[in-house]
Order: structure tokens, then sequence, then C-alpha cells
């Protein structure tokens, strides 16, 4: 669709004819928008979202909103405060979210939630071509289309709906959370109440269901990437991912987005929950963003109380309320099932039916990490249990909580010695958490492990503890039999991240609707928030750029741009031969020169190494002006004493918008001996836009494409690939990353 910049001129008049005080706190503005669009949603829409961008707010939107100017021109009439005229000034050109539409590969959407309400939406916008499979679903203007796919015919007819619907919960959680709308008082049995918000609220949703109960089947995927793509999406978000590296032309996702990308969507992609181990990293393919998932500044703390007053802190999503009772602590070990034929190392472990009935009605520690079915059986009062994840918080089916293995041991000491043990496990608290943004544990670590010299993760963004909202048919704990219903939950994952970092690629787009992929993964990477390597020893292995800013990211100065012909010869410079090259980019691509991997224009720099290596690697760039048209850079490079770093030429000049220049980055050193990983970063400047790029050096084991696949030269047919893929023939299937869901179905 055409799209107007939607703050073109801005009247500063005060109308008597609406206000008899032009001193009033809130006055009444014109804001007009040029000509008329040629086509897209509806003008009264677009204004609001406008204004729902500025204030943050629906119901303040709809309160500001007065008129709407759209028969012969663009442009509405608002009532506002000054400090909201100079926001509205301030945005160069308001995002108009509404034009944007984002494709959910997941398990489906619970289209009666709050959050996907379609109040005061219009139509959707003309490019959507897609479709709203209406058995047990309904669309809206909100949630303008809804497919489901099983081809494989895995779905569990005892558990899964055939149809568009969520029955998990997963699938709703991460669509509100790029674009879900403002919901009042959402929590999870009280537990982090407040406003719950997508980060695109008035962004359109497109559902594709490719994951059921049993995971998602790669032929699945496939076939909703070729239809989010044909339907009009221009985003994608992807929170599931395969456990194993995959060559990029056998690989489902890496598949699919690579066409995306050639037709101008983006794809944002989880890194994976495999931490903190390396090379594990997950969705690892250049043409897509990669996100780790990182802690928000707001921590859950449920507190142990035992006879004593010793107070010890843990982890949980508790919201079982006390009374200010206190129970008998007893040890998991001493309260075996002899009947059931338990011992005690049975017991210890808190299996199910392994408690006998000294349990009930008493706390019980347990010795390792389990989903509460012992206690909840043997009628126990709570549950206490060690656990290595304390950033992350889990819902049980009674009162329980996490805590350390070092406060484990006190506590089995407290029984031990203490008489008539008892203890009391609070309701969860909120608290304020200082260390925020650290990269959790369970996030997947690079190096990447196709390509080591892309960086990967690519950045990181909340993915610890998040509230969205949930299908009231999915599981509101751990406890696969809890019978409870709830609308909103709290999970962790990368899952959680990926969503995060789609809403603020959302957020770009509608700002900058004609950018390409790479130039959106730019902006998001270059103005990233530098995270503390004192808080994360995985350093960028960890956290890629840093965590995202969207407000920066809308306005970043320069990208690094890539087009579909620099990903074919990135693909050649990884060793794929012509004929295979052409079949997947369907084009006349030759790999007759090729070159490095790190010539790919990409906005980080990773330079691999085998052990006593010596350090040598130049680096060439394009950087596109998308600024102030008249601006002059200079840059700042940073790498320990030990290595010297080169840029040609120390300045770039620009002239206008759309500008580009090339320099080379050149870097010297003397061989890296275990070395795990060196950190720096080369950041140009003109004294308002800061453009930033990390720079790693590394020791590591390399896995080429043809290692992973020696016969893959002699074989051409691109079909063939595909239809393994589509017959299942992949040891691996994918499944939804979240580490809130029991062992074996999702990634821990």
């Amino acid at each position: 669709m055409a799209w107007v910049r939607p703050l073109l001129f801005l009247c500063l008049i005060c109308l008597s004819a609406f206000t008899s005080n032009c001193h009033e706190e809130k006055k009444v503005h014109i804001v007009y928008m040029g000509d008329l669009p040629e086509e897209g949603e509806s003008l009264h829409s677009t204004h609001y979202n406008i204004l729902n961008d500025v204030l943050g707010s629906h119901s303040l939107a709809k309160e500001a909103l007065l008129y709407s100017y759209g028969r012969s021109f663009n442009g509405f009439v608002a009532k506002l405060a000054d400090a909201e005229v100079a926001k509205l000034k301030a945005a160069k050109g308001v995002p108009a979210e509404g034009s944007v539409i984002v494709g959910m590969l997941d398990t489906g959407l619970w289209p009666e939630s709050k959050s996907f309400e379609d109040e005061n939406f219009g139509v959707p916008p003309s490019k959507w071509k897609g479709t709203c499979q209406t058995n047990n679903f309904t669309c809206n203007n909100k949630v303008i289309g809804a497919r489901y796919y099983d081809i494989a015919n895995i779905a569990d007819p005892r558990y899964d709906i055939k149809s568009p619907r969520d029955t998990e919960g997963h699938g709703s959680h991460t669509t509100s959370t790029v674009a879900g709308r403002e919901v009042q008082n959402a929590s999870l049995f009280g537990i982090g109440e407040g406003i719950a918000r997508g980060g695109v609220p008035n962004a359109r949703i497109a559902v594709y269901k490719v994951c059921w109960l049993s995971g998602c089947n790669d032929a699945d995927i496939l076939a909703a990437f070729d239809d989010a793509i044909a339907d009009g999406v221009d985003i994608i978000s992807v929170s599931l991912g395969s456990i194993l590296p995959t060559p990029y032309h056998k690989d489902s996702i890496s598949i699919g987005s690579f066409h995306a990308m050639k037709k101008g969507i983006f794809t944002s992609c989880s890194a994976g929950n495999s931490g903190p181990f390396r090379r594990q990293v997950s969705n690892y393919y250049p043409w897509a963003l990669t996100v780790a998932a990182s802690t928000i500044d707001r921590k859950f703390v449920t507190k142990v109380v035992l006879g004593d007053g010793q107070i010890f802190l843990g982890a949980s999503l508790n919201g079982f309320t006390p009374n200010g009772t206190a129970f008998p602590l007893v040890y998991s070990g001493d309260v075996n099932n002899v009947t059931f034929g338990a011992g005690p190392e049975q017991s210890k472990m808190c299996l199910w039916g392994t408690f006998s009935r000294k349990a009930e009605g008493g706390i019980v520690l347990c010795d390792t990490f389990n989903d509460g079915a012992a206690a909840r059986m043997a009628n126990a009062a709570g549950i206490i249990t060690p656990f290595s994840y304390l950033e992350i918080a889990f819902s049980f089916p009674a009162p329980a909580v996490f805590i350390s293995f070092e406060d484990h041991a006190k506590l089995f000491d407290y029984i031990r010695t203490t008489e008539t043990p008892i203890a009391t496990i609070l309701l969860t608290e909120a608290f304020e958490d200082s260390m925020a943004p650290t990269v959790t544990k369970f996030s997947s670590r690079g190096p990447n492990p196709i390509s080591p010299e892309i960086l990967k993760p690519d950045i990181t963004a909340p993915g610890a503890n998040i509230l969205a909202a949930w299908s009231p048919l999915g599981l509101a704990s751990i406890y696969m039999f809890d019978k409870r219903r709830i609308d909103y939950n709290i999970i962790s994952g990368t899952s959680m991240s990926c969503p995060h970092a789609t809403g603020a690629a959302a957020y770009v787009k509608a700002s900058h609707p004609d950018w390409s992929p790479a130039a959106i993964k730019s902006a998001l990477m270059t103005t990233a928030t530098i995270m503390d390597p004192r808080k994360n020893p995985d350093a960028e292995f960890a956290y890629g750029s840093g965590q995202i800013d969207p407000m920066k990211a809308v306005d970043p100065g320069l990208v690094f741009d890539a087009s579909e012909e620099d990903y074919v010869d990135f693909l050649c410079n990884e060793g794929y031969n012509t004929s295979l090259v052409r079949l997947i980019a369907g084009d006349a691509s030759n790999c007759s020169t090729p070159g490095k991997t790190w010539d790919l224009n990409y906005p980080s720099f990773a330079l691999s190494l085998l052990d006593g290596e010596e350090v040598s690697a130049t680096y060439t760039r394009t950087v596109t002006n998308v600024g102030s048209p008249n601006s002059t850079y200079n840059y700042e490079a940073f790498l320990p004493p030990s290595f010297a770093v080169v840029v040609e030429p120390t300045v770039l000049t620009f002239t206008e918008v759309g500008e580009k220049k090339a320099f080379t980055l050149k870097i010297v050193g003397l061989p890296i001996v275990q070395v795990p990983i060196v950190s720096g970063s080369l950041t140009w400047t003109d004294g308002n836009y800061i453009v930033r790029s990390p720079i790693v050096i590394f020791n590591n084991i390399p896995t080429s494409f043809a290692a992973l696949d020696e016969n893959t030269q002699k074989n051409t047919s691109l079909e063939k690939k595909v239809l393994e893929v589509q017959q299942g023939q992949k040891k691996l299937q994918p499944v939804p990353m979240t580490g809130t869901t029991i062992p074996g179905k999702y990634h821990a």
C-alpha cells in the first residue's frame, strides 16, 4: 500500500470553537498529513493508531481524537497537552502500526482473549491476501487471518483441536507479546498484576498453527511460510527450532525465512533454550534475526519462613495464601511409601506415588526438581526443591518454591537438628531486579555452529517471567493434570524473547515500510543497549549486539543493508556449488569466485581461529545513510592492546539520505591460544547517532557446510531435499521453545 509519513505538518493553533480557554492543560490541534493514501486501512483507524503510539494508551487516544479528515485530504483533530504535542513532533514519522501484518508460526491463538479484540480497528490493509479457516475459530479486524497445518497427521484428537485455535497457550502468549491489545489488571493468580500489551498493539495478526501437543513438523512449517509469504505479511515470528545444527538447505525455517527475505519479509527466530553450553544456538541463518533471552527489571520472589525465624528467598509463582499457618517440614527421603515399594532413593526425587501418609499436611523438602505431582497426590501442604535457574519462576499445583542448593543444605540441617521443624511458604512477591538485564542461563549460546564468522545470536530481548495471554485449555502450571484455567500466564524462554524482538521489528517496519529485512535487522543490532560482560561471562556469544532498544532502532543513523544477491554470495562462500545455489535462489547465480564467509555485509564482525592461528582479517562493509542528509561520521574502535585495528577511510561523509559508503576493517595480532572469546567493538558516530557493531575473536573448532554433509556437492536437486523434509525424514522435529513445560516436550 502507499504509505504517507503521518507527521508532515502540525498546526499549533488553539481553536476557540473547541475550547474556551487556550491556557487549559489540553488544547485542540490540527495534524495535517497531506494527500490521501492510495489504498489501505481507514484513516480514522490510522489516526487513532498514531495517537495510541504517542499517548501509550488506547483509552487516552480515543478521548483525544476529535475528528478525522479523509474525504479530500489526510489529517485529524486532537486534544493534546503541550508535552504530548512535543512528543508528536519528535516522532519522526509516527509509526502507522495498523498497516503492519505479523505472521505468527506457533500453536495457534485463542481468539476470544481480550488481547485480540478489534475495537476501533478499521478494515485490514488491501495488501492482505490471506484467509481465515473458521472451523472453531473467528477472525476480526485485529486477527485478520488464520490457518492450521497437519500434513503428517501428528495432531492428537485427545488434546488437539483441528483448527487455528490454541489449546496449549504458547501461541497466544507469543502473539500477544508481539501485538496484543492493552488489557488492564492482567495477572496469574494475582501475581504480576498490571497492564498487559504487546510491542505493537495496533498491528494486525495472521495465525499459522504449525505446532501440536507432540511438536511441530517441518512439512507444516514450510507450508506456513509458503502461505504467509503469499498472504502479504510484513513480519514473521518463529518461536521454535531444532536442537541440532543442520545445513541451511535442509532446515525448514532456514528455507522459509530465505524466501521470505526474497520478498522483503523480516523473520525473527528464537535462539534456543540449550544454555549455558556453547555452540547450541538454533536458527543461526544470516537472513533471519536470532534472539537470545534476558531478564527484566522485575523478579518474582517467594519466601520460606522457618519456625526459628530464618527466611530463605526462592523463586516460584505461588498464589496460594498460607493464612499465617506453619506446617511440619519433612525431608522427602524420610517419607517413602513402603507399601508402594518406594525406597528413600525414589522419594528423595519426589516422584509421583513415592510419598507415604507421613507427607500429608506437611511441606516436603525434595532433592531434585519436580512438578509437584507427588506432593499433590499425598495431600502435602507444599513442596521445596533446589534449582539452578532461580532467575525464572514456575507455577505449581500446590504451594511450592525453588531455592538454591546452598539453602537446600541449610533446610536439611534444620530438619535434622530441630525437634519439631516447621515452615511456611508465603505468597509470591514482585521485586525490582537491579542486575537486569542479564542473559538467562537457559538461553542458547554461540558461536554459530554452521558459520562461526557470522555472530549468533544477533541480539537479546526480555525472555524471563513474561506475562502474556494464554489459552484456557492450556496448563495452569507445570503439573500436567492441573485443572485450573487461566487467561494470562507467566512463562520463560527464548520463545518469549523472540516476540519481543518481533514487535520491535514491526515497530521499525511501521516507520520505514520500504526498508529491507537486513536494514531492519541492522537497525535493531547497531542501536542495541550494551550489555555488561561482567554479568555475562559468555559475552557476545550470549547477547550478540546487546539488548533491544525499539525507540532507538526507529532512527539508527546508518544501516548495514544486504540483498538476496549478498546472501547468495554468502552461500557460495560457505561451499555451496553453483547448481545448488541456483536452485535455492531461482536465478542464474554463479559461485565461480568464492570469497570469505565474513564478506557478507553483516552488522557485526566475528573471527574464528584455530588454537595458535595468527590473527589477520580484513572486512569490507557498506553502510547506508538513513539519518541526517548532511552528516560526517568518525569511528572509534576497541580491542585489547595485543590487537591492531585499522579502519579506512577514517571518516564517512554523507550529503543525502540513501547514500552509501564503503569501509574496511583490518585486524591483526599475535596468535591466540585457549582463548574462548575476545570482545571489542567498532562504532561510527556523527555526534548525534551512535552506530555500534561488536567485534569478537575466538578459538573454535570449525564445522563447515561440507563437513556436515559431504555428499551435498553431488546433490543438485533442492526439490529432493524439500521432499525429504516433507516426508518427515529429519531426525528431530522443531518444537516450541519455552522453559516452562514438562521436560521432553519443550526445550528445557
